[in-house]
């Protein structure tokens, strides 16, 4: 296929694009900041932001603004493609969202953290926070990981099979409420009829993959990829042996894990253990 011809001279990268319109939107209108942000109610500074690409803000001030500008749909449609683009990710990560967008079913193994997929805007914030990321960075980041869960959401979605070492569920939020919503969101995921969760617990014993987080995704031409995971590194395995390798380790992990009914059970009990706050 030919290279896309350029006519209009503005950014093809989604989330460039998204901040010039807003940008080109605006100034059509001889308005400043200011005057946007008294006429839609929200801090002036968060249209800078999003206007310099710092962040990307949510559905509902793309739609805002497309009723601002008599814009019906145009805005809300490039926040969408914004939001899906894997080139807000660091560079490493780019190759890998590409496969993941394109998978046809996925399974996991978590050492210490939830998968992205099924993570929340509070833990995703207190996560990323605590590996010393600050904002912007740090809103921009949350949002890129929580706009991934859209991935289980959509009517053709893959499956998606997770096993949680009970050292993910050990390892509570500073904020009780943020870890109690997380907890009641996995519950939540496990009842999709395309994801299947499972705890595996310390009395399991050593494993295979005891110290690495790993994800499984089979591409639609049959072909297998695996995606490894530490805190200071990530690595996309295509070759075929190694991925094997990778492969008769989780099926023997598995089948250590709890079933997703116990599984359930397991969780249930954690969110029983999460205090309560007063004030509610």
């Amino acid at each position: 296929m030919p290279p896309r011809r350029v006519v209009t001279g503005r950014s093809q990268e989604p989330r460039l694009r998204f901040a010039e319109e807003l940008r080109l939107r605006r100034r059509q209108r001889g308005e400043s900041l200011r005057q946007l942000g008294q006429a839609l109610g929200w801090d002036p500074s968060l249209f800078g932001k999003l206007e310099n690409g710092q962040t990307i803000g949510g559905p509902e001030v793309a739609e805002a603004l497309d009723q601002h500008y008599g814009t019906p749909g145009l805005l809300l449609t490039l926040w969408e493609l914004a939001v899906g683009d894997p080139t807000q990710f660091k560079e490493r990560y780019r190759r890998y969202m590409t496969l993941e967008q394109e998978a046809v079913s996925l399974w996991h193994y978590a050492v210490s953290i939830l998968p992205g997929l099924l993570q929340t805007p509070g833990y995703a914030r207190e996560v990323l926070a605590a590996s010393g990321t600050k904002d912007p960075e740090l809103t921009q980041q949350v949002e890129a990981r929580i706009s991934r869960r859209e991935l289980l959401a959509d009517e053709d979605a893959p499956t998606f099979r997770t096993i949680l070492s009970e050292a993910v569920l050990r390892m509570t939020l500073a904020d009780s409420g943020e870890w109690r919503n997380q907890l009641q969101d996995l519950l939540e995921a496990a009842e999709r009829r395309n994801v299947t969760l499972q705890v595996l617990p310390y009395a399991s014993g050593p494993h295979g993959l005891v110290s690495t987080d790993v994800m499984f995704l089979r591409l639609p031409d049959g072909s297998v990829a695996a995606y490894t995971e530490n805190a200071h590194h990530g690595e996309l395995i295509e070759e075929s042996n190694s991925v094997e390798t990778l492969l008769r380790a989780y099926d023997a992990m598995r089948d250590l894990a709890l079933s997703p009914v116990e599984s359930r059970k397991f969780i249930i009990r954690m969110l029983e253990e999460v205090p309560c706050d007063p004030s509610t």
